[in-house]
This record gives structure tokens, C-alpha cells and sequence, in this order.
């Protein structure tokens, strides 16, 4: 492929061309670029069709899943008369159809410890659409390992995460989430539901900081988190510092070559995201057996009542807010078996995550080891926010 750009590229990449930060210098970048795209599903469709779209000269695709009717609500790679055949070739004959000057290279396997070093080796960049921890963390060390950035998405109902790891200087995946959670802790989109546009939102997201990488224009979220909170319209953006005892990408890593990502994370899961996805405050007086409100739990400490308040947030999410002044206790919900035998299961004890759904997670895994006074409090810190103390931060 020669550098110059032909006359109907010329016309296709126009807007492009016209904007001086990427202008023809811009563009010949990416037409001389490379991205693989782990998933051809619901963060892997948008970020596949803009990226062919911006002219990326070579994509890769890697998936091994078939077209599924209830795939057809966020997928947009897909369409119905492609339902019960490989993703991939749907997705080859949708972006050879869009832009023809790209090409386009598929992958039809499962992404392993054994394959992933070769399958990833020799892109410019990776963007990871996978919906499960073993694929996160495996692509997160091979980046790593390779020297090749990445973009990072991941979604539940209506929340939504965005990074670049493994970029120079900066931190990976692992800097932010050193464990994954035990799988039974963790609900995945088919339990807890995905709004069907928001992998659209996070997946251009992810396309547009390849773009900006490959082109070498504006700043990325390399160093930073982006959450996501779709239901609300909100955005908030996080610093990630490298951690300088990271497994794999600090100065001493312990991790130099791929494991059994499948074994570490504790099991095949369909799901993969521990973000929070909403869960609207509720009433006063509508809470079951499982959950208490943020009222009752208001009372309790007015009453000075003896209780353990459990955050099962992640360390990010405490330093933006937290209930310490109330005696609450961090416990990020990956470590949550290991603080067990630290509990008193003769004390009531109430967990709280963002909004809800991860201490539900973690009040049925307590009741389930014994801890059958474990509670959720409906709404999480959220609520304590809108509803208890309106001076609190909300993300």
C-alpha cells in the first residue's frame, strides 16, 4: 500500500483531511495503521465500524461466537438475517461493504493463553470488546508483554468504564484492578441487562482514542478513568497512576509469561464487568429481608445501635467518597473472602457498594459462608448522598 492517498480516498477521508490537527499527514497515519479488536460484539461493532470508517488501513477481529437474535439489541455489526452464523463473517461483510479500502483480517478462535502472544503480536494497536475477566486479564498481559496500548472498555446496565492501559510510562489494567472478583461475586449483562446503546457510547469512545493513538493528535486516557453513568448523563474522569508493585508492568513483575487466566479469575464467566450497573434508590419501607434503606441504616446510627458497614467499592471509589465517619470499612469485593474470618457474624452487617447491585453480590456470598445477618444497603452510597447528605460527592 503506496502512502499516497487515491482520489476516492481522497473524497471518503475528506472531513478528516479538513481538520487540521489530523489533515493528509493525519490520515495517511492511520491508512498506514493496524488495530485488532478482541470481540465482535457489543463494544466491538461500533468501535469496528468507525475505525474502518476513519480508514484504518488493517483490522483484526477476533471472536469465536455466533450470531444470537438477543445479540441484535446492541450489536450493530449484525443484523437479523445473520442470526445463527459466525460473527465474523457478518462482521467481514459489513465492514468490507462500509469501506473497502480496509483490510480486513478475522481470527475465528477463543483468545488463550496459548494463542494470544501470536494473535496480538505485530498491531499498532488493540482495542478490547471482551465481556469476561479471563479475556481482560489476558489481554492486559500480553499488551503488556508485546509493548502494544490498548483501549479498555466494559459495561453493565447503565454504566459504562473507558482507558487506554499498557501505553509508555503509563499504568495497565492490573494498576487498577490488581485481583479479579471471585465469579459468583460478579453479575454479567445477561443477568443484570446492558442499555442497548451504551456499548455504542463506549465502544466510539474506545475507536476514538485508537484514532487519536494512531494519528498522534490530542491527549488519550492513558493515566485515566473514565466512568460512565448513562441513565444520569454524566462523565467523570479519574487519575490511574502506575503502580510500582504491579505484577506485570512494574519494575519487578512476577508475571513475565501467560497463565491460566481461566483458573486465576476462578472460572469461564459470560458476564465481566464489576462495575455497578443502576439501581434507582428505593422507598423507605420497600426493602425485603436482603436490603436495608438508607433511612433505616440513618437510624440506626442515630440510635447507636452496633452494626459493620462493609464498602465493597474498589480503592478509586473511596477516595472520592466514602462512609468512613460512620465506621465504614473498605473491602474491595474481590478481597471480600479473604476479610470473611475477620467478621462477626453475631454483629449485624451492612455492605454497600455505588448503587447496589455489586453488595447484592456480596450479601448473597456472606449469607451463603454463614453470615446470615449480612444486608444490603439499597441504593449504596448514592442514595446516602441524594437522600442523607447532600454535601457528599457523587460519581
Amino acid at each position: 500500500m503506496n502512502g499516497e492517498l487515491s482520489r476516492d480516498e481522497l473524497v471518503r477521508y475528506g472531513r478528516h483531511v479538513s481538520i487540521p490537527e489530523v489533515g493528509l499527514e493525519g490520515q495517511r497515519r492511520l491508512r498506514a495503521s493496524s488495530v485488532l479488536i478482541v470481540g465482535a460484539g457489543g463494544l466491538g461493532s461500533p468501535a469496528a465500524l468507525y475505525l474502518a470508517a476513519a480508514g484504518v488501513g488493517r483490522l483484526g477481529l477476533v471472536d469465536h461466537d455466533r450470531v444470537e437474535l438477543s445479540n441484535l439489541q446492541r450489536q450493530v455489526l449484525h443484523d437479523t438475517g445473520a442470526v445463527g452464523t459466525p460473527k465474523l463473517d457478518s462482521a467481514r461483510a459489513r465492514l468490507e461493504g462500509l469501506n473497502p479500502h480496509v483490510e480486513i483480517e478475522t481470527f475465528e478462535t477463543r483468545l488463550d493463553s496459548g494463542n494470544a502472544l501470536e494473535i496480538l503480536d505485530e498491531w499498532d494497536f488493540v482495542v478490547d470488546g471482551s465481556d469476561n475477566f479471563p479475556t481482560r486479564y489476558l489481554v492486559n498481559d500480553a499488551c503488556v508483554m508485546l509493548g502494544t496500548p490498548f483501549a479498555y472498555g466494559a459495561i453493565l446496565r447503565f454504566e459504562g468504564q473507558a482507558s487506554v492501559f499498557a501505553a509508555p510510562g503509563g499504568p495497565c489494567y492490573r494498576c487498577l484492578f490488581r485481583d479479579p472478583p471471585p465469579p459468583d461475586l460478579v453479575p454479567n449483562c445477561a443477568e443484570a441487562g446492558v442499555l442497548g446503546v451504551l456499548p455504542g457510547i463506549v465502544g466510539s469512545i474506545q475507536a476514538n482514542e485508537a484514532i487519536k493513538w494512531l494519528a498522534g493528535i490530542g491527549d488519550t486516557l492513558a493515566g485515566r478513568l473514565l466512568l460512565i453513568d448513562a441513565l444520569r448523563m454524566e462523565f467523570r474522569s479519574l487519575a490511574i497512576p502506575p503502580d510500582p508493585e504491579c505484577v506485570v508492568c512494574g519494575p519487578e513483575p512476577s508475571v513475565t509469561e501467560l497463565i491460566d487466566y481461566e483458573r486465576f479469575c476462578g472460572g469461564p464467566q459470560e458476564g465481566g464487568a464489576t462495575e455497578d450497573g443502576d439501581r434507582s434508590a428505593q422507598t423507605e419501607g420497600a426493602m425485603d429481608e436482603l436490603d436495608i434503606d438508607v433511612h433505616e441504616l440513618k437510624r440506626r446510627i442515630d440510635a447507636g445501635e452496633p452494626f459493620q458497614l462493609i464498602d465493597v467499592r474498589e480503592d478509586y471509589e473511596w477516595a472520592i467518597c466514602n462512609l468512613e465517619d460512620i465506621g465504614a470499612r473498605l473491602v474491595p469485593l474481590a478481597t471480600l473472602p479473604e476479610a470473611v474470618d475477620g467478621l462477626d457474624p453475631s454483629t449485624p452487617l451492612i455492605i454497600h457498594c455505588r448503587s447496589g447491585p455489586r453488595g447484592d453480590r456480596a450479601v448473597a456470598y456472606l449469607r451463603a459462608v454463614g453470615l446470615e445477618r449480612a444486608v444490603n444497603l439499597a441504593g449504596g452510597i448514592l442514595a446516602w448522598a441524594e437522600e442523607i447528605d447532600p454535601d457528599m460527592p457523587q460519581y
